[in-house]
C-alpha cells in the first residue's frame, strides 16, 4: 500500500502560511497529572496568544477522545497510539501555520520524545505543569481520583498508573506556589521570541 502513495507537490508552503499568519507556528505540549492545570493554562495562554493576533488551536481530551480517538482504551498501548496521532495532527496544524497547544497527561517520556521527532524540536515547547498528586487529588475537578480510589478506574495515571516526569522541559510551572497569572506570563515571554519570523 505505501509504494502507492505519491505526495503531491502544492505551490503553496509552510513557510508561505507563517508570512500571511505574520507569525511562526509551532506546538506547545502541555504534560502533567489530571488536575494539574494544564488545560486551564493552556486556555489563558491561547486568550493571550488571541487577543495578539496569533493564530492558535488548543487540541486537549474532549476534542480528541470524543472524535479521533474515540476507539482508544488508556491501556499503555493505546495512550501511545493516542499521543502519536495527537502529534501528527499537532504536525499538520503547525505547517497550516498555526500555534498549537496541545495539553495532555502524556506520561510516558518515550511518547514525549516521539512526538518531538515527529514534529521536529525546532516545533515542540514541552510544558511540565508540576502538580503533586496529592494536589491533584485534593482538587480532584472531574472526580476521577475518586473514581480510582475504589477501583472503578483502571490505570489512573499518578495512582495506579506511572507518570514519567520530563527531565528538561523547556518550562516548568509549579502551580502549588505560582499563580495563573504568572505561570501564564512565563510561558508567552518564553514564546514570545519564537513567534517572530526571520526576515
Amino acid at each position: 500500500m505505501k509504494e502507492n502513495i505519491i505526495p503531491h507537490t502544492y505551490q503553496i508552503s509552510a513557510k508561505d502560511r507563517k508570512t500571511a499568519n505574520k507569525h511562526n507556528s509551532f506546538l506547545l505540549w502541555f504534560t502533567g497529572l489530571s488536575g494539574s492545570g494544564k488545560s486551564t493554562i493552556a486556555n489563558v495562554v491561547e486568550q493571550k496568544l488571541h487577543s495578539k493576533g496569533i493564530k492558535t488551536y488548543t487540541l486537549d481530551g474532549d476534542n480528541i477522545r470524543k472524535g479521533i480517538n474515540n476507539d482508544l482504551t488508556f491501556s499503555p498501548e493505546d495512550r501511545t497510539e493516542n499521543i502519536r496521532r495527537i502529534a501528527e495532527i499537532s504536525n499538520l496544524m503547525v505547517d497550516a501555520g498555526m500555534v498549537v497547544l496541545a495539553a495532555f497527561v502524556s506520561p510516558y517520556k518515550k511518547d514525549r520524545e516521539n512526538i518531538k521527532s515527529i514534529v521536529k524540536d525546532v516545533n515542540f515547547v514541552e510544558i511540565y505543569i508540576n502538580t503533586s498528586v496529592e494536589e491533584c487529588e485534593r482538587r480532584d475537578v472531574k472526580g476521577l481520583y475518586k473514581k480510582a480510589r475504589a477501583g472503578e478506574i483502571k490505570n489512573m495515571t499518578g495512582i495506579s498508573a506511572p507518570y514519567e516526569e520530563p527531565e528538561h522541559p523547556d518550562i516548568e510551572i509549579k502551580t502549588e506556589n505560582e499563580s495563573i497569572e504568572n505561570a501564564v506570563k512565563s510561558i508567552v515571554d518564553y514564546i514570545t521570541p519564537k513567534l517572530k519570523l526571520k526576515k
